[in-house]
């Protein structure tokens, strides 16, 4: 799958209106425009990655930055001691947007039966 111009691609060159949570050279954080949880971000790598399937092994140092920044993330929206991270992989994962993304969700009790990341 190659890397095509999507909404995450748009909102990082500031073609379309985010409401940005942080961001660096590494990665944006923007509030989910369709939040499953209380608190619902995305975590979106600057390179365009479409799928973690995709990912390769020059992308380790850039995949474990990302896991950092989740729990610090977490940490600075208060919500610290529990959260869910999901990265869904391919359509029938849930996956609307193909560039990676990692949603921190929080806020709410999760049980096992709530998996569903839509």
């Amino acid at each position: 799958m190659s890397a095509e111009v999507t909404i995450f691609t748009r909102i990082m060159a500031g073609e379309i209106p985010a409401d940005i949570v942080y961001e660096d050279d590494d990665c944006i954080c923007i509030n989910d425009i369709q939040p499953q949880a209380p608190t619902h971000v995305l975590i979106i790598p600057r390179k365009p990655i479409p799928r973690l399937v995709d990912a390769s092994a020059e992308d380790k140092v850039l995949l474990g930055s990302l896991m950092l920044k989740v729990g610090d993330i977490a940490r600075t929206l208060g919500v610290g001691d529990a959260f869910r991270v999901c990265i869904n992989n391919g359509e029938q994962a849930g996956q609307t947007v193909f560039h990676l993304h990692i949603h921190l969700l929080a806020g709410k009790a999760f049980t096992e039966g709530s998996l569903s990341m839509q």
